[in-house]
């Protein structure tokens, strides 16, 4: 009896699995208000030199004012005609030092407190780089112990350096205490909801996978981010921002005694007695009862297929990640996986944090991209469950980048376009690109075997968090040509859905344990057989690997 078939008699549809379901709805809220709290406290309002003159006129004005010359925020004015329009003002040589801002809503960051614009604007950006370079560290460290002490540990690990990080942010003032703060923040990015992802796969069954992670995502990642945005107007203040949204990262640690340890992992680990613990639990919430005899034949068959390494005392040492490019089938799987994922987040990274220079509070464009993750769930649910895993990848990927490509095209027609044309181009782009996102998650987690799968996704995550360095530089060829990006993008998209072709489809299929199982795992597929073949053959196609494994 193998684990799917002793999970469906414990229960993999029950209470179990719809607590795992609301404990990660949970953490996607949390750490959505930690992965953009970076984003919040950075955001820039419109701003200007300060001048006497300036204090009793209207925000309208100044702005009217300084737009007379080429850099109206970092200009500094000698004199100030009487007129309301100041068209007899004279620019200073000296440096601006002091600034007028018109905050959004009333929100104070730590930018305009810092007064970190013009000659020092540079400072955020650096403290932001640290924070990415810190979620590379995090995802290659984090994923290694989710596969050496435990997914459940090490998410709680991680989720305490992000409350570590946001927390002493507060107490920041210099570059180099806020790069170094941010970069333990940076630790947690990633690390703290892949695992999560993984665990909840593992105990979940194909059908709830395709829906229930997806939409769950969807929705309460687009509820913290709002919150996000919510919290900074009530609070005013990014420190006090950053005090409030660092404080339920401390939930986590209650998930140790509510969710139980991958079984799959254990088993892996030769801990065969753990997993039926485990197991035993799970029946135990699902008010399921599994006879002695049952996990009798779970034992049994976990020895007969060698993974209890008591007997084979090297094959610990054996699964390690780099064992995953020994094989040539599985090699060329792992990589192509790694090659599209990468992509994926390079062009998520570019497009999701662009909220500013729209023509709109940077708040409010948050909050609307957030609204497009809920229907970018639901959507993605249903493509899956009609095209499949690969289907669904490989059609949301192609039709992003042709999106892309338009938008681009639009944006280099119009010269001036108006902001409700921005924010309608970039809505729509998001929604795209939330559809991939979550698609080629779901399809790369599956693709990598449960002995390996933390350490797999851990370095998919950190090399995805190391190209995204490329992001800021893409945007910034829109300064070149107003296409460039866009057209960029599209290249990657595409690109990316090309790739996606050539790896197995996973839909219906018993997903690889171990290294040997993986490196069967569609094995003489072809590019577009997931085309031709019904699911029921689909599942056939899985059989002779559960009987070889």
């Amino acid at each position: 009896m193998d684990f799917d078939e002793i999970l469906a008699k414990c229960g993999n549809k029950h209470r179990y699995q719809y607590l795992l379901l609301g404990l990660y709805s949970l953490l996607m809220f949390i750490t959505s208000m930690h992965n953009f709290s970076q984003n919040v406290i950075g955001f820039v309002p419109d701003h200007w030199c300060y001048h006497k003159q300036l204090e009793n006129r209207s925000f309208a004005q100044i702005e009217a004012i300084y737009n007379q010359f080429d850099y109206p925020s970092c200009t500094r004015l000698e004199t100030i005609g009487s007129d309301s329009e100041g068209r007899n003002a004279t620019v200073s040589g000296e440096q601006c030092d002091r600034w007028i801002y018109n905050y959004d809503f009333g929100f104070r960051s730590m930018n305009t407190e810092l007064n970190w614009v013009c000659d020092e604007a540079y400072k955020a950006p650096v403290g932001q780089s640290f924070f990415f370079i810190g979620s590379m560290f995090g995802t290659l460290i984090f994923g290694i112990l989710g596969d050496k002490i435990g997914r459940i540990k090490s998410v709680i690990l991680a989720n305490l350096c992000g409350f570590l990080g946001d927390f002493s942010t507060i107490f920041t003032s210099s570059l180099v205490a806020f790069s170094t703060a941010r970069f333990v923040s940076g630790l947690a990015v990633d690390a703290n909801t892949y695992l999560m992802y993984i665990l909840a796969l593992e105990y979940l069954p194909p059908s709830l996978r395709n829906s229930s992670l997806s939409i769950s995502m969807g929705i309460f990642y687009c509820l913290g981010m709002i919150s996000s945005c919510g919290l900074a107007v009530l609070a005013g203040h990014w420190r006090t921002f950053l005090a409030c949204s660092s404080l339920p990262l401390l939930l986590i640690v209650l998930f140790y005694f509510l969710v139980q340890e991958s079984a799959q992992w254990l088993v892996t680990r030769n801990d065969i007695d753990g997993a039926v613990r485990c197991l035993r639990r799970v029946a135990k919430m699902n008010r399921r009862k599994v006879s002695e005899k049952d996990f009798q034949e779970f034992r049994n068959y976990c020895q007969i297929n060698g993974t209890k390494e008591a007997q084979e005392p090297n094959e610990h040492e054996q699964d390690k990640f780099i064992d995953m490019f020994k094989t040539p089938h599985l090699r060329k799987t792992i990589i192509i996986m790694l090659i599209t994922f990468t992509i994926v987040t390079v062009c998520y990274n570019t497009l999701a944090r662009n909220v500013e220079g729209l023509g709109i509070s940077p708040l409010i464009m948050f909050s609307l991209s957030a609204l497009t993750l809920p229907p970018a769930g639901f959507i993605q649910a249903d493509i899956q469950k009609r095209f499949g895993r690969k289907g669904s990848s490989v059609l949301s990927l192609l039709l992003t980048g042709l999106f892309t490509a338009a938008s681009g095209v639009a944006l280099s027609v119009w010269r001036n376009p108006s902001p409700v044309l921005l924010i309608s181009l970039m809505i729509a782009s998001r929604f795209g690109l939330s559809v991939c996102s979550g698609s080629t998650l779901l399809f790369s987690t599956e693709l990598v075997p449960t002995c390996v799968r933390s350490r797999g996704l851990s370095v998919a995550h950190m090399a995805g968090a190391a190209a995204s360095l490329l992001s800021p530089y893409i945007l910034h060829l829109g300064t070149f040509y107003r296409a460039g990006p866009s057209i960029i993008l599209c290249l990657l998209f595409l690109t990316a859905g090309y790739f996606c072709l050539l790896l197995p489809e996973t839909e219906n299929r018993r997903l690889p344990i171990t290294l040997v199982e993986g490196e069967l795992f569609g094995r003489g597929e072809r590019m577009f057989d997931f085309l031709r073949k019904p699911k029921a053959e689909q599942t056939e196609a899985a059989t002779p690997l559960k009987q070889t494994s």
